[in-house]
């Protein structure tokens, strides 16, 4: 198995990609802290689902991310358990209003950013200093193919995966002495709940200009994440992979 004997933290699993996200990792033989911003009875039966399926653990833990406390409890149950921390996947995001930029408000940018950057930065600090003691890990954070090609709209969204790719360069250069490698992934157009959100127009324009002529599927990220996070992927870092269907 990819991940067999491995410890992964991975936010946001509670549907779309980060719902795959943890399926394949347990699947693959990871046990996984599974960082979710509220509990839920069809998260908690998923997740005991999964544990008597292939018997790796599973333990929740209940946090608000962009909530600095939170997160600083968050890791403190971590450490408790004294197990090492060898991956760790950046996968929550939120996507605001499809507003054009003179159209959307500050707030709205502040809001979209602490989400999906500066509370995956905050984790991520905590994380590598776990990391560290053990001079290795793999860190991979889930970027945007709309920071990469831009589009009318949804600015703030952009800008903040835009930061995470650099972010995920700066890391890797910065991480490589204590052993840790910093990647991220780039998906397009998945099916998820939010891919379909997508006005009409703008999905029939994503497929058109998509070489494999579909959505993608929330599990083939999931097994691009599984591939970097793994030590197949030893001598990769500072890259970000692109899971589009050919889009770009």
């Amino acid at each position: 198995m990819l991940l067999q004997g491995k410890n992964a933290i991975i936010t946001g699993c509670n549907r779309g990609i980060g719902k795959a996200i943890l399926e394949t990792f347990v699947q693959e033989g990871a046990n996984v802290w599974a960082l979710v911003r509220m509990e839920r009875p069809e998260f908690t039966e998923l997740a005991t689902q999964l544990q008597q399926e292939y018997g790796m653990w599973i333990h929740p833990i209940y946090a608000d991310l962009t909530n600095e406390k939170a997160v600083q409890e968050a890791m403190r149950q971590i450490r408790t358990e004294k197990k090492p921390v060898d991956i760790l996947v950046n996968n929550a995001g939120i996507i605001g209003e499809n507003y054009l930029f003179q159209m959307t408000p500050l707030d709205e940018m502040r809001r979209v950013m602490e989400a999906n950057f500066f509370a995956a930065m905050r984790l991520t600090q905590l994380v590598v200093r776990m990391m560290a003691r053990h001079k290795s890990g793999s860190i991979v954070n889930m970027a945007s193919v709309a920071a990469l090609r831009g589009q009318p709209g949804q600015l703030e969204y952009a800008a903040s995966k835009g930061a995470l790719i650099a972010a995920t360069e700066k890391l890797a250069i910065e991480l490589a002495g204590s052993g840790i490698r910093v990647n991220a992934i780039a998906p397009g157009v998945i099916d998820t709940e939010m891919g379909n959100a997508m006005a009409p127009e703008l999905k029939d324009e994503e497929l058109h200009e998509t070489v494999l002529n579909r959505l993608g599927k929330p599990e083939e990220v999931a097994k691009a994440v599984a591939f970097l996070a793994s030590d197949y992927a030893s001598y990769i870092t500072k890259q970000v992979l692109v899971v589009d269907g050919g889009r770009i």
